[in-house]
This record gives C-alpha cells, structure tokens and sequence, in this order.
C-alpha cells in the first residue's frame, strides 16, 4: 500500500542517526504491541511513546489538505465508517493506514531528549515509514496476530454495550467490518515486512505474555 502522504525527509541517513535511541514495535490490532512496549519501558527504564494517544493530538494538527482522508473520515457517522462500507474500502482509506500524519510522530520524537531512550508503539508505524528513519534493522519489530489470537484479545478487553460499535445501528456487522479489515490490514504488514526485509514476529494464542516479551527483547538485540 503506497501512502498519499510521505514524511519529507532532506537526508533520511541524518535523520536515522538523530533517531537512533528509538524502539519500535509495529504490527496489527490486538497484537500485543502496548502491553510490551510498556513492560520494556518498565524495565529498562525507556521513554514511551503510544502513538494511539496521540491520534487527537494529531487529528488537530493536520489540514484537510494533507491530510484528506482522516477529515473525511471526521465527517461521517457511525454507520458510514464501520457499517455501510465494505472492509476492502474501510481498508484503503483508513487515513492512519495510508500514513497521514506519520510525519507528526517523527516530530514529536525528534522534540524529546536522546536520553533515555524511546520504544514507540502503534499500528500506524507502517514498514516502509519506518525503515528510512531506522540506523540497524533490529530497532523494529512487527508483531502479526493471527486472527483467533486478535479475536480472543478483543474479546478480553470488551465489555457488553461498550466500545464505539455500540454506537452503530449494527453493532454485529460493524464488528465484523472491523475484523475483516485488520485482517487484510495485518496481512498487507506481512507481505511489506517481508519484501522490506524487516522484522517480524507472528503471536497466537499459544504464545503467553513472557514469551512474547522475551521474542521481542531479542530482536531488539537487547
């Protein structure tokens, strides 16, 4: 998927150098990628930086000329985002998947002190974004979920009559719109990490927290 929007970058090897105390840890919805970006936080004493905390931050930052698609995306309802679209076109204009403001998180990171450093987290660090601005390939990993791990990871954090599908007049089918599009989403972050030559990791449900915590620690070479 080629973004319409990309980070302007005068010398991307200047810019990997002044990022070179970053982590980070891409991948699909559900997949893990708060709960050990967190833990490594914790442990080594890291900044972190949850780049899903900093949608409202960014929504405000950007025009509806570079950043078309997640304005339109503000005026629509409920319905028309989740319900009345099928995924294949929820996919391709989710304006985070397409790296609309991608270039707002390397601002942010670039304005914080080289020390300590920083594990930055989130779905919308899409590979070849990333790869530009990365000085050794092990300071990014993506984690895949498969679907069975995404569903019972969705399943644990929801509560009956919570979250935005609630919201909808179709809660079921908005809930399976969604699936559906981080699905074709996880596996188009497979075939990019792949023909990138980057890092991955694939979670499942066999998979506990510590094994994944332990995976992740390793490609990071740490």
């Amino acid at each position: 998927m080629q973004p319409e929007q990309y980070v302007e970058m005068a010398d991307p090897a200047e810019l990997a150098a002044r990022l070179r105390h970053v982590y980070w840890i891409g991948g699909g919805s559900g997949a893990g990628k708060s709960t050990i970006a967190r833990r490594l936080a914790d442990r080594y004493g890291w900044r972190l930086y949850a780049t899903d905390d900093m949608m409202p931050d960014h929504a405000r930052r950007t025009t509806p000329e570079n950043a078309p698609f997640l304005h339109r995306f503000i005026t629509m309802d409920m319905d028309e985002r989740w319900v009345n679209r099928p995924p294949e076109v929820m996919l391709e204009t989710f304006h985070w998947f397409r790296g609309e403001g991608f270039e707002l998180i390397v601002e942010d990171l670039l304005d914080m002190p080289r020390e300590p450093c920083v594990i930055v987290e989130g779905f919308r660090l899409l590979p070849h974004l990333v790869k530009p601005l990365l000085a050794a390939p092990e300071q990014a990993v993506w984690l895949l979920p498969t679907p069975d791990f995404r569903q019972a990871a969705f399943r644990s954090r929801a509560e009956p009559g919570e979250g935005f599908v609630w919201k909808t007049s179709d809660p079921a089918k908005a809930d399976r719109n969604i699936a559906e599009r981080d699905h074709m989403f996880t596996m188009r972050l497979q075939e990019e990490t792949e023909r990138l030559e980057l890092r991955t990791i694939q979670v499942d449900t066999t998979m506990t927290e510590d094994d994944l915590s332990a995976q992740v620690t390793r490609a990071f070479g740490l």
